[in-house]
C-alpha cells in the first residue's frame, strides 16, 4: 500500500494514498453529481445573472497630407502617426463630443472604458471597437467615435481627415459571457470541492475500523479479535433456535 509520511518535529502525519483513492472511487457518484450541479450553476450564472455584451468595430486608415503610395518615407511617417492617432481617438475632447452628439448619460471615462483602440501590426489601420449591452448602441457609438475622431485629428494635425474605411457592424450575437466556459468551470469547481471534502473527511477520521488500523496506530500486531456483542448475540440466538427444533 502506497503511503506518504510527513514529519513535523516529534509528530508524524501518515497519509494513505490508496485509502484516499478508494474513498474517492467509492464516492464517484457523488463527485459526478457535484460536477453536474456545478455545471448547472455555471450555466445559470452566465445565462441569467451576467449581462451579455456586444461589440461593434470600425476602421480608420491613416493618411498624411501628401502621402503617396510610392513614398517609403510617407509610409514610415504614417505608421508612426497611428500611435498618435490611437491616443487622440480616446481623448477627452472626442469622448465628450460623442456623448453630446448621441445624448449619452455617462461620463467621458465611462465611455472611454467601453472603447478599445488597436493598431494591427505593420499596418496604418486603426481599429475602434465598442462594447455595450445594446448591440444597436454599440454600432452607433463606434460610428460616432470614428466620425468625431477623424474630424478632431484633422483639426489637430492640420491635414485632411483620416479616411474611415469601415463603419461599425451590427453585432449578431454577444461576445460575452462565454456560456460553455462557465459550464466547464462550474463542473470543475463542483468536482474539486466535493473531492476535497472527501479527502479531508478521510484524513480527519481517526475511527479504528479494522485490525490493520490498530497495528498502524500502536505498532503492535493484533493477536486475536473478539466478536462484537451483536454478532455474538446473533450467533447464540441461531444456536438456540436450532436446539428448539
Amino acid at each position: 500500500m502506497e503511503e506518504l509520511n510527513q514529519k513535523t518535529g516529534d509528530d508524524e502525519i501518515e497519509i494513505d494514498l490508496m485509502e484516499i483513492f478508494y474513498a474517492l472511487k467509492k464516492k464517484i457518484a457523488i463527485i459526478i453529481l457535484a460536477c453536474i450541479l456545478g455545471g448547472g450553476i455555471g450555466f445559470g450564472i452566465s445565462n441569467y445573472l451576467i449581462v451579455p455584451q456586444y461589440s461593434s468595430q470600425s476602421m480608420i486608415f491613416v493618411m498624411t497630407k501628401e502621402t503617396t503610395i510610392t513614398s517609403l518615407t510617407d509610409l514610415q511617417i504614417g505608421s508612426q502617426l497611428t500611435k498618435d492617432y490611437a491616443v487622440l481617438i480616446k481623448s477627452r475632447t472626442v469622448m465628450e463630443k460623442v456623448i453630446e452628439n448621441l445624448g449619452l448619460n455617462m461620463s467621458y471615462r465611462a465611455l472611454s472604458n467601453k472603447i478599445t483602440v488597436e493598431n494591427p501590426s505593420a499596418t496604418r489601420i486603426i481599429e475602434i471597437s465598442v462594447t455595450d449591452p445594446d448591440p444597436q448602441m454599440a454600432k452607433m457609438i463606434t460610428d460616432e467615435v470614428a466620425n468625431c475622431a477623424s474630424n478632431y485629428i484633422s483639426e489637430i494635425m492640420e491635414q485632411a481627415p483620416p479616411k474611415i474605411i469601415e463603419y461599425g457592424n451590427l453585432p449578431l450575437g454577444p461576445i460575452s459571457p462565454n456560456i460553455p466556459k462557465y459550464i466547464v468551470l462550474g463542473a470543475f469547481l463542483g468536482g474539486i470541492i466535493v473531492s476535497l471534502w472527501i479527502v479531508v473527511s478521510v484524513l480527519l477520521n481517526d475511527t479504528i475500523m479494522s485490525e490493520e488500523d490498530i497495528t498502524k496506530l500502536t505498532g503492535v500486531p493484533v493477536l486475536a479479535a473478539i466478536p462484537t456483542t451483536d454478532a455474538a448475540y446473533k450467533k447464540n440466538a441461531g444456536r438456540g433456535r436450532g436446539k428448539s427444533k
